[in-house]
């Protein structure tokens, strides 16, 4: 069956425009500018030159996207726009919907609310400001459908949960703006492409929507534009903020440089460095990587320092949004002295009493660190004030590559995903559980966003077959038949059951399952992933929500625990853990240790490490410019080879594993690897060929995609990337919120589908689309042939130790860490360090 004909799809592929935003008379743009000012005067505000400018070009018509630093007004920049506008455009604007606000995040939902429904009162607009996520009551969601809020702030999962309802175009068809805040945070994952999903939809039921995003300065802030605003033809523009966010960055230096730790990623023993801090600020937020190390560290807090109890708060993602909401509203009291959390406080949230952010370990990458910088003095002209507090020696290098490329104005970039034939599956069948969707008309415009503009006519209709009867390899099995034609030209759900599991699982955000843990009251503590609760016995005790808990049982989804006092308890693990330097990162660090010698005045941090430093230049050598380091060494396990091609943790295990197939094919040998940002090591019981020798074979780009695939496990890697597109696509059913289906099931089956496409359906887009994600996003194939490009500029250098150096001890710490049992780590390494 053929859904459009090839002449259809070239039509609309060259004459879907965009519509100019709705122009205004003259004297209505007067009035509005008037009434801004008059705005900003109520206010004692003074409006700045990147407010003012947006206001301008909104109510010409023009699209853009406002970059703009943390706590300079962002907000208002938009929205006094976007509800001056409506009140001039939309003669039906006090009884319909007039603009959305989509956030990626629920916790900024609030902030923004308050706010923009203050600007409404502040107007004299007897305007209805609501927020729709995935935390609104069902009598909320339900009396939003029976009076429809002016204003609705959102997520990109749940304004497609809107858009599978029936009726949903009239919901829409009045609305003046969209605005997609912290844009950059979307613009690289698959929640991004449900949005350009959902705007294509928007934009064709009111063509003279006008699309505005929000964004924190990115290294591709045009192209970030671009993806938001795909139409060439429209008037678009960046409206930069003349300010600059001034941050004041202050790294907490160990006493004793020689006996801090070379190795880690908890940074417990400059616990003493933070008190002064608690003491100092009206509140402060200290910054983890990862939940286990918050975990770790509200624990250490509260022994070490009882007087706090009750001062100091946790947060993150898996507690309870109860407790997190607690805590929120707690920080913008100002109630707590200290709040020790993750990235689920890092974005838009306006927490005015806090003074002081902590950051505790390397947080990899530029934005992340800026972002987090933001919390603090979250005011217009405010100075924030950032600590960081390194969890190992090493990582002083980094944050001292990081001020470097703060001064530079060197900010990651954020890649776009593409072609995400998941998300498209799963947006298609959303349409037809609403109204149906009418093939031609839908392809005009999803093949006008920037993730699919390069859809072909057989993929296109490879998507409609997948829908109607599950394609080649599933259309013999009724439950994959999930569309049907109703009328000529429309597609629809017409299953009770398939539309309501589809509307259950509308959302793009993976992870593994989790549990909900409980006190046998009954009480909600959060959630824990199942890969690690189901790990312990019944007894064994472990801290979670700044608790210490014994496990009682664990009966279906719930994990049933009780408080319990001085206990030795394990600290949670979560999946994702460790985090890679940025690419930015990676080239400022190579620059900071290539130039050592050079950088006068050098930065207190490099002042610090200089006894490691030279420690290093002792036993082996720091690299320049044009070297590679590699350091060879024997000990009791084998033969070492450590190579440092500084480049990230997650470049450098694509590289250990790429050189370990190509040593194994000079020479039949067992190769184990481990790696770090720095490097990676390679292991095995038999001397390795001659590097020199081969070197033009080892780093090479000659057949790397082949070598790739044979030096990893491809299929299981592209098997693993499946379980999340199963998902995404519809293909696994994951349960009912009170009735999930565990972890290890949905795993199963998605493997079953993944092995039968595999040996079936060769060119199932869904399969394709798992090898394409394991080769460009995980392997970084781009990414890694620069990377053997430059090392095959450079001349190799390799040094003979006879015993580990500051740079390679690390790497083998970290393996040790996982696999020593029956030996202290602390000796083993003791050991490792003395000298023959």
């Amino acid at each position: 069956m053929k859904f459009i004909s090839t002449a259809f799809l070239k039509y609309n592929r060259y004459n879907y425009h965009c519509n100019k935003g709705l122009t205004l008379p003259a004297k209505d743009i007067r009035t509005i500018e008037k009434q801004a000012s008059a705005w900003f005067r109520q206010r004692q505000w003074k409006a700045a030159a990147f407010q003012t400018s947006a206001l301008k070009h909104f109510i010409k018509g023009y699209h853009g996207l406002v970059n703009a630093p943390t706590g300079s007004g962002k907000t208002y920049s938009l929205g006094i726009p976007a509800i001056l506008h409506a009140l001039h455009t939309n003669p039906l604007h006090a009884s319909t919907l007039n603009f959305i606000w989509l956030t990626p995040l629920k916790a900024l939902a609030v902030e923004i609310k308050d706010s923009l429904q203050e600007a409404c009162n502040d107007l004299g607009l007897n305007w209805q400001v609501a927020i729709r996520n995935g935390d609104t009551p069902l009598n909320e969601r339900l009396r939003q459908k029976k009076h429809v809020p002016q204003i609705l702030i959102t997520t990109p999962e749940s304004l497609h949960l809107l858009m599978a309802s029936k009726g949903y175009e009239a919901v829409f068809k009045h609305m003046n703006c969209i605005v997609i805040d912290e844009w950059h945070e979307l613009l690289g994952s698959k929640r991004g492409v449900q949005t350009e999903l959902a705007i294509s939809r928007l934009k064709a039921i009111q063509p003279t929507l006008s699309i505005w995003g929000i964004s924190a300065t990115i290294g591709n802030l045009d192209e970030a534009m671009n993806v938001l605003i795909p139409y060439s033809d429209c008037p678009k523009i960046i409206i930069r903020s003349e300010q600059k966010k001034k941050i004041k960055t202050t790294t907490l230096l160990p006493d004793e440089i020689e006996s801090y730790p070379w190795a880690g990623h908890m940074g417990l023993k400059l616990l003493d460095k933070i008190k002064p801090l608690i003491k100092k600020y009206k509140s402060t937020l200290a910054f983890t990587n990862t939940r286990g190390q918050a975990e770790a560290w509200y624990q250490a807090i509260i022994t070490h320092y009882p007087q706090l109890i009750g001062k100091v708060a946790l947060h993150h993602g898996s507690l309870d949004r109860n407790t997190r909401e607690w805590v929120e509203n707690a920080l913008h009291e100002g109630k707590l002295k200290l709040v020790v959390c993750t990235s689920s406080l890092d974005l838009g949230v306006d927490f005015r009493p806090v003074e002081c952010v902590v950051q505790i370990g390397s947080p990899k990458g530029v934005a992340r660190f800026l972002q987090r910088a933001g919390r603090s003095n979250h005011q217009p002209g405010k100075t924030s004030n950032i600590y960081f507090l390194p969890t190992n020696a090493l990582e002083l290098i980094e944050i001292a590559a990081i001020k470097i490329a703060i001064a530079s104005e060197s900010v990651e970039s954020k890649i776009p995903v593409v072609r995400a034939f998941d998300v498209l599956v799963q947006y298609l069948v959303t349409l037809a559980v609403s109204d149906g969707l009418k093939p031609p008309q839908i392809y005009g415009e999803i093949a006008q966003t920037h993730a699919f503009n390069s859809i072909s006519e057989k993929e296109w209709d490879w998507c409609m077959q997948f829908i109607v009867n599950g394609g080649d390899s599933l259309k013999n099995y009724p439950e994959y038949r999930k569309v049907e034609q109703t009328a000529p030209g429309l597609l629809q759900v017409t299953s009770r059951k398939t539309a309501m599991r589809h509307r259950m699982q509308i959302g793009t955000i993976s992870s593994d399952n989790s549990l909900i843990v409980k006190y046998l009251n009954g009480s909600r503590l959060g959630n824990i992933e199942e890969y690690f609760i189901t790990k312990l016995n019944t007894g064994d005790c472990f801290t979670f929500a700044g608790k210490t808990l014994e496990l009682i049982r664990i009966d279906g989804v719930t994990a049933y625990v009780k408080q319990v006092q001085s206990k030795k308890a394990i600290i949670p693990s979560w999946e994702g853990g460790r985090m890679s330097l940025s690419t930015e990162i990676s080239g400022v660090l190579r620059h900071v240790l290539h130039t050592l010698d050079e950088q006068i005045p050098m930065h207190v941090e490099l002042q610090k490490l200089m006894p490691l430093l030279n420690l290093q230049n002792t036993l082996s050598i720091i690299p320049d410019e044009g070297e590679l380091l590699i350091e060879e060494f024997k000990s009791d396990e084998g033969y070492h080879i450590f190579c440092f091609p500084f480049e990230g943790r997650m470049m450098n295990e694509g590289m250990a594993m790429l050189l370990a197939y190509r040593f194994s094919l000079i020479k039949k040998m067992s190769i184990s690897i481990a790696m770090n940002d720095f490097g990676f090591e390679l292991l095995s019981d038999q001397e390795f060929p001659d590097i020199m020798t081969h070197k033009d074979y080892l780093f090479n780009t000659t057949h790397l995609e082949k070598d790739l695939a044979a030096s990893t496990n491809y299929s299981e890697m592209a098997g693993r990337k499946f379980n999340d597109i199963a998902s995404i696509s519809g293909l696994i059913f994951k349960g009912t919120p009170d009735q999930p289906i565990r972890e290890r099931h949905l795993r199963a089956n998605s493997r079953l589908f993944y092995e039968v496409f595999k040996s079936y359906d060769t060119h199932n887009l869904l399969l394709l689309q798992a090898y394409e994600e394991v080769y460009y996003l995980q392997l970084e194939e781009v990414r890694l042939r620069q990377a053997l490009r430059r090392i095959s500029m450079q001349k190799i250098v390799i040094k003979t130790i006879t015993r580990p150096t500051p740079f390679s001890l690390p790497m083998m710490t970290d393996r040790l860490r996982e696999f020593l049992s029956n030996e202290k780590i602390e000796d083993r390494v003791k050991k490792m360090l003395q000298t023959d």
